[in-house]
């Protein structure tokens, strides 16, 4: 019989539903719930990719909850601000963490204190979709390969900069450099919109960017994207190369976001809104605007997402590793 946690299945099963069960019997009912409005907690500024995709979500859910379901940012210091207020939240189903489930499990291994640990901290109500970061340069640059950035690079030496906005990119950008041989200096910042102007105006020579930042700034004609993070083409942006197809060989980063309550949210609580967010991501429209931002929607049970940030949990150690990456304090 297979563990969960150091636990059997069937004890975790049985548990779960105890927890549930006397969540519950405090006169509320699974019936009565929502009661109240939602919060989807966002870790970013609004305006953000991040934010663009949290506030979807919040607008078609409103409809099928009955409730307002407004959204509240809280940014700051890679997302945990907003990872400890969500897990710190009461467990009642109304505080809901909209993040990248790949960003909030890199944490553990990027930053030396983690305020929570995630994979005990939260439950996956649903995930939402896959999708690659990016490699993206000025186009006014003449590179269109990223043989032809490296070579530059190289010839540049350590006075190469890239721009990166959040912990996917970071590892993104230090894994190329160590696989490529390149020496580039890191500026990260608060978002990627505010490295914009810089990586346009030959203060940093290129950036490691979320597909929603990249792919509007690449409609403007701002930047050109070289390559995408992902081991496999993505449906929604087949046309793009992968960093193998790119010779950047050795590296698949796949992104996902995801949504997640505080763990001892009752398990009713959990399943109604896995419902209501799965409702949302198998419409067309999403799968649409999920594929303008370059994602593939991507809908698996709470248990599969929870399996799915545990191993993500495991996985990007490795990927801190192989990339050298000191965590931060």
């Amino acid at each position: 019989m297979g563990t969960v946690f150091g636990v059997t299945r069937r004890a975790a099963v049985l548990g779960g539903a105890a927890v549930g069960a006397a969540a519950w019997s405090g006169g509320a009912s699974a019936q009565d719930y929502p009661a109240q409005d939602l919060r989807l907690i966002c870790a970013f500024p609004p305006g953000s990719g991040a934010d663009v995709i949290v506030r979807y979500y919040s607008e078609r859910l409103r409809p099928i909850v009955g409730r307002q379901v407004l959204v509240e940012n809280r940014a700051g210091a890679g997302g945990n601000i907003a990872a400890e207020y969500s897990a710190r939240a009461k467990p009642d189903g109304y505080t809901v963490y909209v993040h990248s489930g790949s960003a909030l499990a890199g944490n553990m291994s990027l930053f030396k204190k983690p305020p929570v640990d995630v994979a005990k901290a939260f439950q996956v109500i649903a995930t939402i979709n896959r999708q690659p970061f990016m490699l993206v340069v000025d186009t006014k640059k003449p590179w269109k390969t990223v043989a032809e950035l490296t070579a530059h690079l190289k010839e540049k030496g350590d006075k190469a900069s890239y721009a990166s906005a959040a912990p996917t990119g970071t590892v993104m950008g230090e894994m190329y450099k160590v696989i490529s041989g390149v020496k580039a200096l890191e500026v990260n910042y608060k978002n990627a919109v505010d490295s914009l102007n810089d990586m346009t105006t030959d203060v940093v020579d290129y950036g490691m960017h979320d597909p929603v930042f990249s792919l509007a700034q690449a409609r403007e004609g701002r930047l050109r994207i070289l390559a995408v993070s992902t081991g496999k083409r993505l449906d929604a942006n087949p046309q793009l190369p992968t960093r193998d197809e790119a010779g950047v060989k050795g590296m698949d980063i796949t992104g996902w976001w995801s949504a997640q309550v505080p763990a001892a949210t009752p398990r009713p609580v959990v399943d109604q809104l896995a419902k209501w967010f799965n409702q949302v991501t198998a419409s067309e429209e999403t799968r649409k605007f999920l594929n303008s931002f370059g994602g593939d929607p991507m809908i698996e049970t709470p248990e599969q997402g929870q399996a799915r940030l545990v191993k993500d949990v495991e996985a990007w150690k490795e990927y801190v590793r192989v990339a050298k990456i000191e965590p931060q304090g």
